[in-house]
């Protein structure tokens, strides 16, 4: 059962791959298809010319060798030689052989290929419809000032100072409170929080460890004294004196981080703005486009079956990965887990062994 199973995956994914590498070979463009323009020295009927058939599939010297020049120029390099460019044929042979056998195995019509296929076309119509139509390009300077002027708070930022507080009703107190923070109790933030902790009254910044989070000079959630006295430490660790708030409570304050203003052009911002008006413009084109083929399409749809559907939600059993990714992500579903599908001839060599001596380009 499990050779069958592993025999099953494999020629699946032998019809998929040569289905989809068909798509690639010939995208379909809008106007006709798109064609490998002939390269120095060579004609167009040259690309035409047949290098091998596979029953009634044909591959043509321009199918290999724009399957070659799509390869990374390190593999390029390995298929100069009409030994190399023979061997890169054969691998395209076998594929074709083994495609044709899953296809006259019936794999053509197994519901998971057939899922799968759908899947790649979802993917190059997708491609096809917003490659050109919904591009960063097509931001313009107009919707980015606009976008600039109505989020000003996110470019230009005045400076920021973060405190935590312990806050006592007394001055005779409060001096004394000041007096050990500023000492070794109070010279970690720990140490800090642990007097906070001791004699604070404040019960809302009490539960936070004193932490008046960041402030503007221009905050209102805090008595005006105490701000003032925020910005006025230098450093952050720096402990204040008692501060008299000036509503009958006394804060003592240590800075514990600022950040300084800053300012960022339209021209400073203008590309991050751009990139990210062209993602949602892009999202909401896709939800466009997929609403009105909903409209176009006769959809019905049973919600008291939907009752009837049972979710088996023990950890025994199933595929612990799950079935392909919802739309938008039109990714296609990844292998079972644990089955080791029988090795199947890409259309792509695996790059060869570098000479001695040399080394092969790396991950960047």
């Amino acid at each position: 059962m499990r050779t069958f199973q592993v025999i099953l995956i494999s020629l699946c994914a032998a019809f998929v791959a040569a289905a989809t590498g068909a798509c690639q070979e010939k995208p379909a463009k809008r106007g006709g298809k798109k064609t490998t323009a002939p390269s120095p020295g060579q004609s167009a009927a040259d690309l035409t010319t047949p290098l091998a058939q596979v029953d009634d599939v044909v591959i043509t010297v321009g199918e290999l060798q724009e399957r070659l020049n799509r390869q990374s120029p390190y593999i390029r390099a390995r298929y100069t030689s009409l030994e190399q460019k023979k061997e890169f044929l054969d691998s395209l042979v076998r594929f074709e052989v083994l495609a044709k056998e899953a296809q006259r195995r019936g794999f053509d019509k197994d519901p998971e290929v057939i899922r799968t296929m759908k899947q790649v076309m979802i993917q190059k119509l997708m491609k096809d419809e917003f490659e050109v139509r919904v591009t960063p390009e097509s931001i313009t300077d107009p919707e980015i000032k606009a976008y600039y002027d109505s989020h000003l708070d996110e470019f230009v930022k005045p400076e920021e100072v973060r405190a935590s507080a312990i806050v006592v009703r007394a001055k005779a107190q409060a001096d004394r409170v000041a007096a050990e923070a500023a000492g070794d109790a109070g010279k970690t933030n720990k140490g800090f929080r642990d007097l906070v902790a001791k004699y604070t009254s404040h019960e809302d910044t009490k539960l936070r460890g004193g932490d008046l989070r960041y402030m503007t000079v221009g905050i209102k959630d805090w008595p005006q004294p105490v701000v003032a006295a925020t910005f006025a430490l230098v450093n952050t660790g720096d402990v204040s004196g008692a501060i008299d708030a000036g509503d009958g409570t006394w804060w003592i304050l240590k800075q514990t981080g600022r950040r300084k203003a800053m300012t960022r052009t339209l021209a400073d911002a203008s590309q991050q703005i751009r990139n990210k008006l062209y993602r949602e413009k892009r999202v909401d084109a896709q939800k466009q486009f997929i609403d009105g083929l909903r409209n176009k399409a006769r959809i019905t749809i049973d919600d008291a079956s939907l009752a009837k559907v049972k979710i088996d939600t023990s950890t025994a059993g199933g595929d612990p990965h799950g079935d392909s990714a919802p739309l938008p992500d039109f990714t296609p579903p990844a292998p079972t887990p644990g089955v080791a599908p029988m090795p199947v001839p890409p259309p792509v060599a695996p790059p060869a062994t570098p000479p001695s001596g040399s080394t092969s380009p790396g991950p960047r």
